[in-house]
């Protein structure tokens, strides 16, 4: 009860409240909830997060800006201040039920905007007024789904932001919040630069406090305790950067909500208590999204170290990513125009930084669970520039077929067992060598059924086939441009334009053979016209092979780099082709045999040979008795009978006016 004076000014009236509080018991302690960390991994070469998700106690009271009202009991008299959209502000005091209860002071309603109580207590001189947070609106909104323009809310130059960053680093102040921001603001002019300095100096200089989360008895989320200890949880992180922002003067809001991060399981629902915390910022009209504890680093699988590792990307987040992996307990911060439902959240793909720092635009299927059709599996992902991809099923990447794209990658998996299987994506730039492969998605691929036929060899290697990557190793135009080559009679041949300077060499691979590796490379036969290149195949028998391609620069000494290689697939089992004739250092690149082609003669035959050779004086060919070949229009022409030998040798006289003949080409003869 209370009463009401009006006062001469009629934009304000006073009012005396008499107000008694009688506190309800209750069971939630909103800080504990929200404990959550960095952005999560669950296998290697992804960075782990510290999002754990602990979700049983039932939803709670929300303020007027959509945070859920605290539930722990109080236990001193407080100051509650609250704001309508109008900006009108209320402060009242609570007492405890067994505090006598006070008149309270005359308290002044206004319209207009109004100036957040300081942290302390007092007026904080030296800095500027903060106006009152006003809820977002319509300009606030950003367009769903994200339209792949940029990785951020506003134009952000990181490059202008290099000296202030350097800046933010050094400043070493942490006797109190309010020292802190002053010294941090001496380099800042804009409110932009002010909240990167205050961001990059929280994400490098708090860390994530592992033991605070396991024993939350220890833990304390207040900004002066999170500045003093240098550590703290997602509350505490989201608590000094709110507190700082303040009195910097820019209007900033701490929000909660559910997070996919360390912890979460792909297609899990979310429900009870959010589980995390982050920030909204007041930027130039409009509100942004930041996660200073996913900005600052990781920790370890079992989640009892952190680590610092800036991340970028959760500055200034694009609202449709970040709602990826935050969904904030009112749909309003979500800053999307139309919002998510949490349904809609929990079947959404998880799209972590990786993915969009990559430059990674969208990844399909776009649910998180995949139902095999006849044992077949597909994922395909679209990217700006070209980008190195691999992958692994169940830890391996023997069952399925990844092809490059010029802006992605396709992905067909052929499970071989029945069951649920975790499948990962991992990528790297094209030009970091050196680089790890990130894991950039996740699914899990639900198999119904096996397709036996589809088991590729052990050897094969991937991304399978010619792409983008093959041509910039000097591989252009190839005749197959698709990974597998299916035979029926068990021989093909592959084509290239060749970059200059480029050395070739190739093998064939099968799990099923016991091929030497010299008779890997029998079964292959080069043959150079100009700037092309083919390769001939003749596979020893039906099955899956693996072509391999290796290469090297002609004026390099060093060893063959492997470049790519295909699948050939043969299911005649009539097929047995022998090798091609086994050559020597003398038989030059440019050589040609036009026939014999197989490496097996058949025995008292007369056999007739073909050889395009150049800068020869004579060729022989050396049986029981030894044969010479006529040179007819480029061509090196004859017969030989292979009765009475095992073997059969071509033999070059270069030089006329040498007495001693090379061997250049040997082959074999069928035994009787």
């Amino acid at each position: 009860m209370g009463t009401m004076d009006f006062k001469t000014d009629p934009s304000a009236v006073t009012i005396n409240l008499l107000l008694i509080v009688h506190p309800e018991e209750t069971a939630s302690k909103q800080k504990g909830q929200r404990e959550r960390r960095t952005e999560g991994s669950r296998s290697a070469g992804l960075q782990d997060d510290g999002n754990g998700n602990s979700r049983s106690q039932p939803p709670q009271r929300r303020d007027l800006n959509g945070r859920r009202a605290s539930g722990e009991l109080c236990k001193q008299t407080q100051a509650v201040t609250s704001y309508s959209n109008e900006g009108t502000q209320v402060t009242v005091e609570i007492h405890p039920k067994d505090a006598t209860p006070q008149l309270f002071k005359k308290l002044s309603f206004g319209k207009g905007p109004r100036r957040l109580p300081s942290l302390n207590g007092q007026d904080n001189k030296g800095f500027q007024k903060t106006e009152v947070p006003r809820p977002p609106g319509g300009k606030d909104l950003h367009a769903y789904p994200w339209d792949k323009s940029s990785l951020k809310s506003m134009p952000v130059d990181l490059q202008q932001f290099e000296k202030l960053d350097a800046y933010a680093l050094k400043v070493n102040v942490k006797n109190s919040v309010e020292e802190l921001v002053k010294a941090l603001l001496k380099q800042a002019q804009t409110d932009l630069e002010k909240v990167r300095a205050i961001w990059i100096w929280i994400c490098h200089h708090i860390e994530y406090d592992v033991v605070g989360y396991h024993n939350k008895s220890q833990l304390s989320s207040k900004p002066k305790d999170v500045l003093q200890m240098g550590k703290s949880v997602c509350e505490g992180y989201a608590g000094l950067f709110e507190q700082m922002c303040s009195i910097a003067g820019i209007q900033c809001m701490k929000l909660s909500g559910y997070s996919k991060g360390h912890g979460y399981k792909i297609g899990q629902t979310f429900t009870g208590n959010s589980d995390h915390a982050w920030n909204a910022v007041y930027l130039d009209g409009r509100w942004h999204l930041l996660d200073s504890t996913w900005g600052s680093g990781v920790v370890d699988d079992s989640f009892t170290k952190f680590t610092f590792r800036y991340n970028e990307f959760y500055f200034l987040t694009h609202p449709a990513l970040f709602i990826n992996n935050h969904f904030p307990d009112n749909s309003n911060w979500q800053l999307l125009k139309p919002t998510l439902t949490l349904k809609d959240f929990e079947n959404n793909m998880l799209h972590n930084s990786n993915f969009y720092m990559l430059g990674l635009l969208t990844a399909h299927p776009e649910t998180g669970v995949i139902q095999t059709v006849n044992g077949k599996a597909s994922v395909s992902v679209d990217c700006r520039s070209a980008t190195l991809f691999t992958f692994k099923l169940m830890g391996t990447d023997e069952h399925g077929l990844m092809t490059l794209k010029k802006h992605g990658m396709k992905l067909d998996i052929y499970p071989q067992r029945t069951g649920s299987h975790k499948l990962q994506i991992f990528a790297k730039p094209s030009k970091a060598s050196d680089v790890v492969y990130d894991c950039v998605l996740e699914y899990i691929v639900e198999c119904k059924s096996v397709d036996k036929a589809m088991r590729f060899p052990k050897d094969l290697h991937q991304p399978v086939g010619p792409s983008w990557f093959t041509e910039r190793q000097g591989f252009l135009r190839p005749s197959h441009p698709n990974p597998i080559i299916h035979t029926n009679d068990g021989r093909c041949s592959v084509t290239f334009t060749l970059g200059k300077d480029i050395s070739v060499l190739a093998s064939l691979h099968s799990d099923n053979s016991s091929l030497t590796e010299d008779m890997r490379r029998r079964h292959i036969m080069q043959i150079h016209r100009g700037n092309q290149i083919e390769l001939k195949i003749h596979l020893p028998h039906a099955g899956n092979f693996v072509l391999k391609i290796y290469a090297k620069k002609k004026s390099d000494p060093g060893n063959y780099d492997y470049i790519f290689n295909y699948l050939i697939t043969c299911l005649n089992t009539e097929v047995k082709w022998p090798a091609f004739p086994q050559s020597y250092n003398k038989w030059v690149e440019d050589y040609e045999i036009l026939e014999p082609l197989s490496g097996l003669l058949p025995a008292n035959r007369n056999v007739q040979f073909k050889l395009k050779m150049h800068g020869i004086a004579k060729v022989l060919v050396q049986a029981e008795n030894t044969y010479p070949l006529t040179q007819n229009r480029g061509y090196w022409e004859g017969t030989c009978n292979t009765s009475g030998c095992r073997e059969v040798f071509v033999m070059v006289h270069e030089n006329a006016n040498h007495s001693f003949y090379s061997h250049v080409l040997k082959y074999e003869v069928e035994t009787e």
